[in-house]
């Protein structure tokens, strides 16, 4: 018994005219609508976090991505050049005892870029003699923490200063 090859066209002509005919009486979204939604659509912060000691820089990066952060992470000022060419950073977490260069002296010369002097900046360390603070904002930190932190402090802090950081809304 032969099998005769089977004509489909009429069939799929039938099929695209009922799906061309459903799809025209669907209802679209307008551009504006369609811009209005995208704008509210949140982009994740980023928060980079400078910290030599690992298990810090690992808590760090876990409290802050549990918040929905993107954190990016350097041990040290060989790596902030890495992390710095990768993505736009909107806050940093700098600790003061770093190898080779330390936070001071980061802090300066990040507050000294053009491009980096407006992103917020925060000391956590375990450094906290008053020296110690005040050295920290006359680099420009916007903020100091002292180790060992509270979790909800840090994060209220971030919070805060990225809301700060943020342009005014357009009305």
């Amino acid at each position: 018994m032969s099998r005769s090859r089977l004509n489909t066209q009429d069939l799929i002509k039938k099929i695209e005219k009922i799906t061309r005919d459903k799809i025209i009486q669907e209802n679209v979204v307008s551009l504006t609508d369609f811009r209005d939604l995208t704008q509210k659509q949140t982009i994740p912060k980023v928060i980079l976090i400078i910290e030599d000691d690992e298990t810090m820089r690992v808590a760090l990066k876990r409290i802050f991505e549990d918040e929905k952060y993107l954190v990016k992470t350097a041990a040290d000022g060989t790596q902030l050049s890495v992390v710095l060419d990768d993505t736009p950073i909107d806050l940093i977490i700098l600790d003061i005892g770093l190898p080779w260069i330390n936070g001071f002296e980061l802090a300066k010369l990040l507050k000294e870029h053009k491009d980096l002097k407006k992103i917020p900046l925060i000391f956590v360390s375990g450094k906290t003699s008053e020296l110690d603070v005040k050295r920290g904002f006359d680099v420009g930190a916007d903020d100091y923490i002292k180790k060992p932190f509270d979790i909800d402090n840090i994060k209220k802090t971030v919070k805060t200063l990225l809301t700060l950081a943020e342009p005014p809304k357009k009305s």
